[in-house]
This record gives C-alpha cells, sequence and structure tokens, in this order.
C-alpha cells in the first residue's frame, strides 16, 4: 500500500516512489527473512511446494519486466494504470467471503 498511498495521495513520481519502497522494505524483508529462517517457518512452504513456486517465478518475471520497462511509460500512463488496478483489487476483497 506503500506506492499507491505515496503517488495518489501525495502526487509524488512513481519512479521515486517505486525506488522509495525498495529502500523501505529491504530492511523490514532482510528481518523476517532472518526470523523465519531461524524458527523454521519456511518447512510451511513444502506443504505448498507448487503454489510458492508460482509465486516465486511470477516475483522474478515481473522484477525482470519491471527492470527493462523502467523509464518506458511516463507517470501519465503508470498512474491510470495503478488506480485500476487498486480499484480492482479492492472490488475483489469487497466480495470476499
Amino acid at each position: 500500500m506503500l506506492i499507491p498511498t505515496i503517488v495518489l495521495l501525495f502526487g509524488e513520481n512513481i519512479k521515486t516512489v517505486g525506488s522509495l519502497s525498495l529502500l523501505v522494505s529491504l530492511p523490514t524483508m532482510l528481518v523476517a527473512f532472518a526470523r523465519y529462517s531461524r524458527d523454521a517457518s519456511f518447512a510451511v512452504l513444502g506443504a505448498n511446494r507448487r503454489f510458492a513456486l508460482v509465486l516465486a517465478a511470477g516475483s522474478v518475471a515481473g522484477a525482470v519486466l519491471g527492470g527493462l520497462l523502467l523509464g518506458v511509460f511516463p507517470d501519465a500512463v503508470l498512474i491510470p494504470v495503478l488506480a485500476v488496478i487498486l480499484l480492482v483489487s479492492a472490488a475483489k476483497l469487497a466480495r470476499h467471503d
């Protein structure tokens, strides 16, 4: 929620916000990884191996594609796309039981 909040509420440049999100998320992810590794919480992924692999592959593909497309699309295109994604997500969440 960090990226849409800063872009839509504060009007900051989406590329700057994307970089800021990575910078802010990195310490959290490192601490979480260390903690999960220490108490064997990753063991649950073995029971959901296929699901975890699909999500991991999607994450890697998205990161690579996003990196390749960085700077290709102007903010005037990215912000409405982000808004649509958020609206679709909100609608799906509202219908979720």
